[in-house]
């Protein structure tokens, strides 16, 4: 736990394996992967490894921060810390509003879902039931929070097990009453190659497929829930490589292989449901509408505590109002919460009042902030290791590999998508980046002047200096 807070260790070891399992599988998995399919053809499966590896790389340096300094803000913290508190006052913020966009994002698709099912209820009221009934379990306590958020990961992972092994025995032949006629890995390289539309295609693929990758750093924000922090941590990061391999790589693998990527019902009715139907599995659709609408809960009950962890932690250094630093007896931060949920009602309102115009502009400049996030934790770690080997080598439990040449090919990498993003005007990258980076530029100018504007004036109480690592 964060030294000093009021936050309970309430997360028991099985919350958070699942949560860290969990967080890598997002929704735009299930619902994304048909455009990267039909944009880069097999050659997904190498913008998923490009990012994965990605991925990979940056929780790496963040495990490395956050097994040094478990604390709730995380990456946030760790900025705080390394870079100065315009950096972590910056990111900070930038990761609430991502993250509250993303509550209203996922309330929508969610209702969507269950008015196919029970029409009697319109689409907004589904959407306003979901977030309340998600609001009640982060207050109740972070218990509540984990076991809910246990249940939803565990279906996900047990839903891609079992495609996955379905998929496998289907493509060799041997999965009994199937007779899968398309199904086999010839599918990689027979209809146009494996890169049908060219090498340049990969990198169209990362856009496509980067965001969904977004909550791998659930994980190290929920350790500081947690009765061992730094073992939370570092088991989370040191299985990361599998979990990406497994659910991302090995499900993406088995889709392609199981059709042709050109076959139409992949964009008609999305990857996994085409996947499913072509080995004749009654009600597919409905099995993956489930599975879907677990996600979105998944994301949307991560999401509230994300954003409200991350605003405690932002209330506790200062850096917004005191009110999100304080928790009841039972150790939740109520203010934090419900200043994160009303943010998100007001969006689902934006999304039924205005959808193309202030909710396509929410979302729009809060797409990059993963990018932005990552980046900050590549520069993060550059300066946490100098410290940290002068001041507390023992800390230093997970190590970035290759450290300063990884991290630096990591950021320069970050920075290549990024500009890629520039350019890309068939899928929206360029207004992405542009309005992601005017609302980082006012989150900026902001952090700036209120680091001038307390120059001086004593740190707040949080960051003792027992609790915060000297950067001199």
């Amino acid at each position: 736990m964060t030294p000093g807070s009021g936050l309970q260790a309430g997360l028991k070891n099985r919350h958070l394996s699942m949560i860290a399992i969990g967080g890598v599988i997002g929704a735009g998995l299930f619902v994304g992967s048909s455009t990267g399919i039909a944009t880069a053809g097999p050659g997904i499966l190498l913008s998923y490894a490009l990012v994965g590896t990605l991925v990979v790389l940056v929780m790496r340096m963040l495990g490395e921060m956050s097994a040094a300094n478990p604390t709730s803000g995380s990456f946030s913290a760790h900025a705080d810390r390394a870079l100065g508190r315009w950096a972590g006052f910056s990111i900070g913020w930038l990761y609430w509003f991502f993250w509250v966009v993303v509550l209203a994002v996922e309330a929508t698709a969610g209702a969507k879902i269950l008015e196919g099912w029970i029409p009697a209820v319109p689409q907004w009221g589904w959407a306003l039931i979901v977030m309340i009934v998600l609001t009640a379990t982060n207050l109740v306590s972070v218990g509540s929070y984990g076991e809910f958020e246990f249940w939803f990961a565990g279906i996900k992972v047990v839903a891609i097990g079992a495609f996955i092994v379905v998929g496998l025995l289907a493509i060799f032949g041997v999965l009994p009453g199937v007779d899968a006629e398309k199904a086999s890995f010839g599918n990689l390289s027979s209809h146009g190659g494996f890169l049908p539309h060219g090498p340049g295609a990969i990198l169209t693929g990362v856009l496509l497929v980067v965001f969904s990758f977004m909550g791998s750093e659930i994980a190290t924000l929920a350790a500081g829930e947690s009765e061992n922090p730094q073992r939370a941590v570092t088991k989370s990061t040191n299985s990361i490589i599998w979990r990406i391999g497994v659910f991302y790589l090995g499900s993406i693998l088995v889709v392609v292989s199981l059709l042709p990527w050109n076959d139409p019902s992949i964009k008609e009715q999305g990857s996994y449901v085409a996947a499913l139907d072509s080995l004749g599995i009654a009600h597919a659709g409905q099995i993956m509408n489930f599975i879907v609408l677990t996600s979105v809960l998944s994301c949307l009950n991560s999401g509230l505590y994300t954003a409200s962890r991350m605003a405690f932690s932002l209330g506790e250094r200062g850096d917004a109002p005191k009110a999100f630093a304080r928790v009841n007896s039972r150790g939740v931060p109520m203010t934090a919460i419900l200043a994160s949920v009303v943010f998100g009602f007001v969006a689902v309102f934006f999304n039924y009042l205005s959808p193309d115009t202030i909710f396509l502009f929410l979302v729009n400049s809060s797409g990059a902030v993963a990018l932005f996030v990552w980046l900050v934790i590549c520069f993060s770690q550059l300066r946490m290791r100098k410290i940290l080997q002068r001041e507390a080598p023992e800390k230093l439990v997970v190590r970035m590999w290759l450290y300063p040449y990884l991290t630096w090919a990591t950021a320069t990498l970050i920075v290549g998508v990024l500009v890629y993003m520039l350019f890309d005007t068939e899928h929206d990258g360029r207004e992405t980046v542009l309005l992601s980076l005017m609302v980082a530029a006012v989150v900026l100018v902001i952090a700036v002047v209120k680091q001038r504007l307390t120059a001086g004036r004593p740190a707040p109480a949080a960051e003792t200096p027992a609790d915060k690592v000297s950067i001199g």
